[in-house]
């Protein structure tokens, strides 16, 4: 199984604005991608440091070129601990060979895998991004890396809750019983003290439907996060149960769960490769990684579902329609 390592952890090579016969003084940007090519969210982040570096206004700013060249780990579809093990040596390796002058390290794994465990506090620059929630859990900040944590927007979703909630005090807050929603609910208070006043995880379609009438009654808005965890969840049947039943305004944060909820405000991937890539510029132009706070993500897309929208008779301004996008 380990040989298919060389196979898998795939080099994409390109040309920013440098001639195809590279110069030789050109500056070097590795990024490794923890997953692989045509996974959503790692394409989105691609574009985004593409959408930066063939700027053409850069070509003043960098006479010599830039030269740009990434890496996959593909530790999405391949969970074993070895092989994530070995695509990180096969990174070190490139890092080695290429000798990148900074590298972009897209989510979790690679941070994991390949700066903690062989680039803490070294010469060679580091802009992590996607990375979830707390990078302190890897050890950052070293004194060799920067970067943009992945932060769901929940205060954005809350903000927009209360504009039509009734009452505007109690929060629900309704997941399936998985350790990812209780991970999650830990990072709302750390990282937003946000404190629900209902909440509720769990293991059934039928005790999801339960709980959910009954937070109708008892709080003003509800928060419906990842129904995983949920064995025999079924769409449809959730989507028309919903529709026949709520009674308070409802977010979520992602975009599956939006056939059963009023709102979400989702995050964007490419603001995640903007920045990266931003940073290692600055980088390359003389800027330390730890003279550049790490931060979070901000942006995020409007997503409506106007069956919900319309049985709890709420008003949407214009505005917001014009840039919502909505549930079919």
């Amino acid at each position: 199984m380990f040989a298919r390592v060389a196979i898998i952890i795939t080099v994409y090579l390109f040309t920013c604005f440098t001639p195809a016969v590279y110069a030789q003084n050109a500056k070097k940007i590795l990024f490794i991608n923890s997953y692989h090519q045509g996974y959503a969210w790692s394409d989105g982040i691609i574009e985004g440091v593409r959408s930066v570096l063939d700027n053409p206004t850069l070509k003043t700013q960098f006479k010599q070129g830039l030269k740009l060249e990434m890496i996959e780990m593909d530790t999405k579809r391949n969970h074993d601990e070895q092989f994530r093990q070995k695509a990180a040596l096969r990174v070190k390796n490139k890092i080695e060979s290429f000798q990148p002058d900074v590298v972009i390290a897209a989510d979790d794994n690679a941070s994991r895998y390949v700066i903690k465990a062989y680039y803490q506090d070294s010469d060679l620059p580091f802009v992590f991004c996607g990375l979830n929630w707390d990078s302190s859990i890897y050890g950052f900040p070293y004194k060799n890396v920067t970067g943009m944590e992945e932060v769901s927007l929940l205060p954005q979703v809350l903000n927009h809750l209360k504009t039509y909630a009734k009452n505007k005090k109690s929060i629900g807050f309704i997941a399936g019983n998985a350790e990812t929603s209780r991970k999650e609910l830990k990072y709302h208070h750390k990282l937003f003290n946000i404190q629900y006043d209902k909440v509720y995880f769990v293991n059934s379609f039928a005790q999801w439907k339960e709980k959910y009438l009954q937070l109708q009654d008892e709080v003003d808005m509800l928060m419906m996060l990842n129904h995983a965890g949920i064995n025999d969840w079924d769409i449809e049947a959730a989507k028309h149960f919903v529709e026949k039943n709520t009674q308070i305004p409802s977010g979520t944060m992602n975009k599956w769960d939006m056939p059963y909820a009023m709102l979400g405000i989702t995050k964007i991937a490419q603001e995640q490769g903007r920045w990266a890539a931003h940073a290692s510029l600055k980088i390359i132009q003389g800027i330390k990684p730890r003279e550049i706070a790490i931060t979070q993500n901000t942006e995020g897309k409007l997503i409506l579902n106007m069956r919900i929208v319309n049985k709890l008779g709420i008003h949407i301004a214009l505005p917001l329609l014009r840039i919502a996008t909505f549930v079919k």
